[in-house]
């Protein structure tokens, strides 16, 4: 049987790299990865991946239509990963959100309009319903038919989260009209090593070994559910290779609700810390509460989250604090107080 070929358009991040690896475990594939390489050239990390795996690597802008002539025409997959993520971002640069995104995903569609790619697979958010759960009560854990919903249209917190929603809708109708088979995921707070520095656990680690006092507990009430990388990975590939899985939609994640302050708390334990915590407000738009439903993912894909949020914060924290102190720079800013 001939191997498979498989883009993974944004398969520098962090996500898309967990991909890479998962994939060139099993030699049946021939993998291209396909990034603008923002945060700087390929790691170590990245490089003996690529080396080991005889994996091809295209460097480009992909915001710029003519950059896709270098792609093949006949990927079997196309993972659609390519976007600029991060609460920091949304509130500095909203515009470039709106831009950067929408142009990487009206780019893809018109490339799929002349290409015969047999699958592709957008990896969205649970941001797309920010404002459900608040503004109408929908139950929580959430299942994927909730409506859609921002509560503030201008509020450029919610800029990512309205190029995902594009992202979702173009792709599903996209793929209808042209005849390839396309499935969306929602991830749900995916962590872990290597994950960037623009979220909460880096941010975390990064305070305690500044020994920050007292610390401040953003949102401590809110709650969240943490996905490891590791289960988060598995379920995308199951998404993308299950043969019913055209045209539906799935929540990737766990269902073990946390609050902010039990994470920081356990991070706290982690770190030994001493000083005081005190409870400070959240990120301006930021849901109260957040857990999927994930019993569609389970039924139909198999997929069973195997990483305890615990377990998997303890080798994601371990990851950061070894960085961190070995004076290596970050590729991006790190914690920065909300404005609020």
């Amino acid at each position: 049987m001939a191997n498979k070929k498989v883009l993974l358009l944004g398969g520098a991040g962090f996500i898309g790299i967990n991909i890479a690896k998962y994939l060139a475990k099993n030699r049946n594939y021939e993998i291209t990865i396909a990034d603008n390489f923002s945060r700087g050239q390929m790691d170590t990390d990245l490089t003996n991946l690529v080396d080991e795996n005889n994996i091809e690597v295209i460097k480009g802008d992909f915001t710029i239509p003519g950059t896709y002539d270098v792609l093949k025409k006949d990927y079997d997959y196309v993972y659609m990963l390519a976007s600029v993520v991060g609460v920091n971002n949304t509130l500095q640069i909203p515009h470039e959100i709106i831009r950067i995104n929408t142009a990487l995903i009206y780019n893809t569609l018109e490339w799929l309009r002349n290409s015969s790619v047999k699958k592709v697979l957008f990896t969205s958010t649970s941001e797309c319903y920010a404002g459900t759960i608040d503004t109408f009560g929908y139950t929580v854990p959430t299942s994927e038919e909730i409506p859609l919903c921002i509560s503030d249209i201008g509020h450029p917190r919610f800029t990512y989260a309205v190029t995902k929603m594009l992202g979702e809708s173009g792709f599903l109708n996209y793929s209808r009209m042209l005849g390839f088979e396309c499935t969306i995921v929602r991830y749900h707070n995916v962590y872990g090593p290597r994950m960037g520095f623009k979220h909460v656990i880096p941010h975390l680690v990064q305070r305690f070994l500044e020994n920050e006092n007292p610390f401040l507990v953003y949102g401590h009430d809110q709650t969240r559910a943490f996905c490891y990388i590791d289960d988060a990975v598995e379920g995308t590939v199951m998404a993308m290779e299950h043969e019913n899985s055209n045209g539906e939609i799935y929540h990737i994640g766990t269902m073990e609700e946390i609050t902010i302050e039990e994470l920081i708390r356990f991070a706290g334990d982690y770190f030994k810390y001493s000083g005081t915590y005190e409870n400070a407000p959240t990120y301006p738009g930021s849901v109260a509460r957040r857990c999927p439903d994930i019993t569609k993912a389970r039924t139909q894909l198999g997929l069973e989250p195997k990483v305890g949020w615990k377990d998997g914060l303890e080798q994601t924290l371990k990851w950061y604090k070894d960085f961190f102190e070995s004076g290596a720079k970050t590729f991006e800013t790190a914690f920065e107080k909300p404005k609020l």
